[in-house]
């Protein structure tokens, strides 16, 4: 599995991550295949959206907090609730098409790190397979 570093800055960000994620596919030296893109933390996670506007991710971020509501009505201690709510809702791992050494995405599309807690170190597992 290759291990990919994640630097975020605020308490909540998206981060594209296409370049690492496509550089630990092309080491992998598979052609055709798939690539499985895991995020081993409890308030982050991993998504697939829009790279070309930036007002998707400022949109995604704002109903985010809007689906959330009030975070002072969890009991969790460690405040930070919120941050494992949002990562169970956009979840852990995604699951990628690798085609010609390349991940498969859409014209529009970038693998993007949700931070839910930060700013953090954070890692990203790829491991990719195939042939």
């Amino acid at each position: 599995m290759h291990e990919i570093a994640v630097e975020t800055r605020r308490h909540r960000e998206l981060v594209d991550v296409t370049g690492p994620v496509q550089a630990a596919v092309a080491a992998s030296g598979v052609r055709d295949g798939i690539a499985l893109v895991f995020c081993p933390h409890t308030t982050a996670s991993v998504t697939v959206n829009e790279n070309a506007d930036p007002d998707v991710v400022t949109d995604l971020l704002a109903a985010y907090v809007e689906l959330l509501g009030d975070e002072r009505r969890f009991r969790h201690a460690e405040g930070n609730s919120g941050g494992h709510a949002l990562s169970s809702l956009v979840g852990a791992s995604l699951t990628l098409p690798v085609a010609d050494g390349r991940l498969a995405l859409g014209t529009w599309q970038a693998v993007w790190f949700c931070e839910w807690d930060g700013p953090r170190r954070r890692t990203l597992g790829v491991q990719v397979v195939g042939r």
